[in-house]
């Protein structure tokens, strides 16, 4: 490896563990920068926050992956962003209307209410489980689990299979793993596959068998069946991880918010939001590309160009939220981007705030004393500049 390939690999790795100060610089120097997103393809970043809640609504900017992808081919080589794979979320209208339309009655705010029941069963079975020890993982132990459950009842997975399902949504969604993207697609596709010949042999009232009926009216594809999978079984417990564990870490970093909320645990919404505007665990948006010329600021973004919208820094920018850099459980501000906005808003947005509510809430409630168990310095995070997640988060517990 070349001294500039080491220098480049340690910035990459100093920007994975803390975002924050690169992505503020961005954001002083100019409303719209350009730079290198993957294998040199050149690509413009947005970081100010009226600027990323405009783009987020602006059906100028697109995001059908194959298009984007027809893009990065001309502009770069050995980039793949997952164009066999179309889902709500990286589609445009009409197909994103005609997806979003079979599968948006589930996580409606009324139907997600019905199932804090069945949250707080989950969660209290694992904190049940964790109750003897001194030490645990709060990542590996409570908050990769409890969504994973979570979203195999809603789809009839089993929910024995949720290593593999982990490694999977690894390979896909980050880089440096055992498996390739291409190995994890093909053998998620398989076993997907094997759940829907067994769901036409004996349909159950869950999601998997209403996508199959779906397909079977010709409604779906059996490839769209794949992608819809696989965007709620990755998306349905990806960022609620993310986001319990960063919400952990933030409240062992802060005793004095940790007191409050111990002392307000009335106040779990609106501190759930605060965690999500201070450590957004989805940090980049999916890319999206120029349909036609869009001027941001006065800076013109010619057509056809790859644009990235950092929901992190927008979530950070001091001329939104004052003392961006701090934790205030106390800030009842819920204007964050965390979840996006407009067509792709995200759908699963009132499931993840009531499972890190009831979770949060188990937590402080089971562990009166709880203390990190590791040098932070060595925690591991996503390798991934998309995502904002703690793969480990060792804990004692004590009293």
């Amino acid at each position: 490896m070349t001294p500039a390939a080491d220098d480049t690999d340690a910035r990459i790795s100093a920007f994975i563990r803390d975002p924050y100060p690169t992505l503020a610089r961005i954001r002083a120097a100019a409303a719209v920068s350009a730079l290198e997103y993957e294998n040199g393809l050149p690509a413009w970043i947005l970081t100010r926050y009226h600027d990323v809640a405009a783009a987020l609504k602006d059906p100028r900017f697109g995001q059908d992956v194959r298009r984007t992808q027809a893009i990065a081919d001309r502009r770069a080589r050995g980039v793949t962003l997952g164009s066999d794979v179309v889902h709500m979320l990286n589609s445009d209208p009409p197909d994103h209307t005609r997806l979003r339309r079979l599968i948006q009655s589930v996580f409606t705010r009324r139907r997600v209410e019905t199932m804090r029941p069945m949250v707080r069963r989950v969660a209290g079975d694992l904190l049940d489980g964790l109750r003897p020890r001194e030490r645990f993982d709060v990542v590996l132990d409570f908050a990769f689990p409890l969504p994973i459950m979570i979203i195999c009842t809603l789809l009839g997975f089993p929910p024995e299979d949720r290593h593999s399902y982990r490694a999977w949504s690894t390979a896909i969604l980050t880089h440096g793993g055992d498996t390739s993207f291409e190995e994890a697609t093909t053998e998620m596709n398989d076993y997907l596959r094997e759940l829907m010949a067994a769901r036409r042999a004996a349909p159950k009232d869950d999601i998997l068998t209403e996508l199959v009926r779906a397909c079977d009216r010709r409604e779906l594809t059996e490839q769209e069946v794949f992608s819809m999978v696989f965007l709620l079984l990755i998306g349905g417990h990806e960022t609620t991880v993310n986001l319990l564990g960063t919400a952990t870490l933030a409240l062992l970093h802060h005793p004095d918010q940790l007191a409050w909320l111990r002392a307000h645990p009335e106040a779990m919404p609106m501190a759930v939001d605060e965690f999500l505007r201070y450590e957004s665990p989805v940090s980049m948006a999916t890319l999206r590309f120029t349909k036609e010329p869009v001027t941001v600021d006065g800076v013109e973004i010619p057509a056809d160009e790859l644009v990235l919208v950092s929901l992190g820094a927008a979530n950070r920018d001091p001329d939104r939220f004052p003392e961006p850099d701090r934790l205030i459980l106390e800030r009842n501000d819920p204007g964050h981007l965390a979840f996006g906005q407009g067509l792709h808003r995200c759908l699963g947005a009132f499931l993840g705030k009531l499972e890190s509510e009831v979770a949060l809430c188990g937590l402080l409630d089971r562990f009166p004393h709880i203390e990190p168990a590791a040098d932070e310095k060595t925690l591991p995070w996503r390798n991934t500049i998309m995502l904002r997640g703690l793969e480990s988060l060792p804990v004692s517990v004590h009293g």
